[in-house]
């Protein structure tokens, strides 16, 4: 039986995933900024890697959200365990500055 650190080492188990979040719009930069972090951060905490972050700046969304018109887009490409992709989306989707989230695996 393969140990756990080992598979994490060598980057088995891992599957590539792209991530997109719609931030509320009226969020400062500080408080964007640590958003972001935090996301990146809870990947690397469960083993994974953040290869990019794109911030696609703020958009009009497609329909209003919680009487919102506008969102900030961020687009995440990470590589990470599935059953993280699941913890991280709970996380995402009790957050009060995220409006929503996609997270979709890449296949190759």
């Amino acid at each position: 039986m393969v140990s756990e650190k080992a598979v994490t080492e060598t980057g088995a188990g891992l599957r590539d995933y792209e991530l997109t979040v719609i931030i509320k719009p009226d969020i400062d930069a500080e408080k964007l900024e640590a958003r972001i972090n935090a996301i990146s951060q809870f990947i690397t905490d469960k083993g994974g890697t953040v290869s990019e972050i794109q911030k696609w700046g703020k958009r009009k969304l497609g329909y209003p959200i919680k009487r919102i018109l506008e969102g900030i887009y961020v687009l995440v490409k990470c590589k990470m365990k599935p059953a993280s992709g699941k913890e991280l989306e709970a996380t995402l989707r009790i957050s009060e500055d995220i409006l929503r989230h996609l997270l979709i695996v890449i296949e190759s």
